[in-house]
């Protein structure tokens, strides 16, 4: 049986590798993070954008066009300590730029994410301000998902 800690530790391994495979590209990697039912919830997106994602096609058809639309880095993690071990609640910036504009990308993110013990990810609630992107693409984020 794993401790606390080790339980704690995957599910933010998972968050860190969930970063590093996003911003370098590695849909498939990061689509592999998930439980096969895994849910990715977006409660801030706007009109025109999924408010939830779930199940691994899904979550692949939603982010294999990210690598196609910004080239960025995620910088400041900092993990805040849950009773929880499989809760991970994550703020994090980005420091990129928009790939068909050359605008800057620049966001803050509050990340929520449940993960089993194993660090496989059963819901990632992501709170971040859509505006950002927006400005950055110069065009509705629908497109985000469809181009």
């Amino acid at each position: 049986m794993k401790t606390k800690e080790e339980i704690r530790n995957a599910a933010q391994q998972t968050f860190k590798n969930h970063l590093e495979f996003l911003s370098t590209g590695q849909i498939e990697k990061w689509v592999d993070l998930f439980d096969g039912s895994g849910l990715l919830e977006f409660p801030y997106g706007p009109k025109d954008f999924p408010t939830k994602v779930s199940g691994k096609d899904e979550l692949f058809d939603y982010m294999k066009n990210f690598p196609k639309h910004f080239k960025v880095k995620f910088e400041n993690l900092h993990f805040h300590l849950t009773e929880e071990p499989t809760l991970v609640i994550a703020e994090f910036t980005s420091d990129g730029y928009a790939l068909s504009t050359g605008k800057p990308y620049i966001q803050k993110y509050i990340s929520v994410v449940t993960t089993d013990t194993a660090g496989k990810i059963l819901k990632y609630v992501d709170f971040w301000n859509p505006m950002v992107a927006l400005e950055s693409i110069n065009a509705p984020l629908a497109d985000f998902v469809q181009a």
